[in-house]
């Protein structure tokens, strides 16, 4: 696959391009798994714990809309985003009630909108171009809210497994030439304690420092 309107394809766009099936079935799995009862909304669980009611959230790289949906039922004024049109076909359908945009989060621009909590869940960094790593950590910092944490500034919760290309060392590093300081990590979206040996990362971070030019 070639480069998308000037830009490095993500890694899930070569993978449907290879696959032309893949979101549907992608769309159609998490479907299955709510039908069956399973829980599938355990990272907005976690989400909904940080925020005031009526917050200000964005669900980036939402697929067809978990997080958001249930963040949206509790109360919470909820945007989601993706690069794959077809997860947001299925997001607007299964779940109305948020605002659901198709877009690159390497190339975001909410102009003028801020968010509390801006979540990254489902590996999703895992799947964006590397080359494009730091930018997409770039433009979802530039979505939050003003402010440090304690005086009620935006956060960013990431959430992605390990074997998967993306060592946490070097998201890390990635984060803190977007700007971001990593307040917490978790090595679950329960809250278990993170060590390096841990399968999982979850990363809660604020804007840190200007990086420099």
């Amino acid at each position: 696959m070639s480069a998308v309107d000037g830009r490095e394809p993500s890694l899930w766009e070569l993978q449907v391009a290879e696959n032309p099936g893949h979101s549907e079935w992608y769309v159609q799995r998490f479907r299955k798994l709510a039908e069956d009862g399973v829980d599938i909304v355990g990272e907005a669980r976690l989400i909904d714990a940080m925020l005031a009611r009526g917050s200000r959230v964005l669900d980036a790289g939402c697929g067809p809309g978990r997080v958001g949906a249930y963040l949206h039922g509790a109360g919470h004024r909820v945007v989601g985003v993706d690069v794959d049109p077809v997860l947001i076909a299925a997001a607007e359908q299964d779940y109305p009630g948020p605002r659901w945009l198709v877009a690159d989060l390497s190339r975001l621009d909410l102009t003028g909108e801020r968010f509390d909590v801006v979540v990254c869940a489902g590996n999703v960094m895992t799947f964006v171009a590397p080359s494009t790593r730091v930018q997409v950590l770039s433009r979802l910092a530039a979505h939050l809210a003003g402010g440090s944490p304690d005086e009620g500034g935006g956060r960013l919760v990431v959430g992605f497994g390990s074997g998967r290309g993306y060592a946490y060392d070097e998201f890390e590093r990635d984060a803190a030439a977007a700007g971001l300081a990593i307040q917490h990590r978790f090595a679950t979206w329960d809250l278990r304690p993170f060590t390096l040996e841990s399968g999982f990362l979850v990363a809660v971070l604020s804007r840190g420092e200007t990086p420099p030019a």
